[in-house]
């Protein structure tokens, strides 16, 4: 028996995932019905780049659905006001300072399924994420990332 992979995820998180699922459900699928229907009506299936885009585009968003209901049947919401404010976790908005590149950084926690970390939102699994779960403003810590080892300073926690 498999074990279904448990996400971590923030009531935004969640919000988010809530809202692409009902969007593919409602608007997508009608969109690909009538392109499918559209591309039935040119004819001959065999050279109809219409139909298989069509096609393939219904399998990547039924497969997406899928996806998605199984991240929020098998989410974990975080609930704040469990966790102590002065410790790193999911929902936790962390200042570091980098010393690899002598800057502070703001980054937000947050589970696998929302991270981003183009916008700063690294994963509590990641390798930095990892490395800040659990600890305190002051805590000076170093985490083996891809490029070796990395040394941050913690220098606030918030919400």
């Amino acid at each position: 028996m498999s074990t279904s992979k448990k996400y971590v995820m923030t009531y935004e998180g969640i919000r988010k995932l809530e809202q692409e699922l009902e969007n593919l459900k409602t608007v997508k699928r009608k969109e690909i019905t009538e392109k499918i229907k559209t591309a039935l009506s040119f004819g001959d299936l065999s050279e109809n780049s219409e139909y298989d885009s069509a096609k393939n585009e219904q399998a990547f968003v039924e497969g997406r659905i899928v996806q998605l209901e199984n991240m929020l049947k098998n989410a974990t919401i975080v609930d704040e006001d469990e966790i102590p404010p002065d410790v790193v976790s999911v929902g936790s908005i962390v200042k570091v300072k980098d010393y690899d590149f002598n800057e502070e950084v703001e980054y937000l926690i947050v589970g696998s399924a929302e991270a981003d970390p183009v916008n700063n939102k690294i994963s509590n699994e990641s390798p930095v994420g990892k490395g800040l779960v659990g600890k305190k403003a002051g805590d000076i810590i170093e985490i083996q990332v891809p490029d070796g080892v990395s040394k941050y300073k913690i220098l606030s926690i918030r919400r």
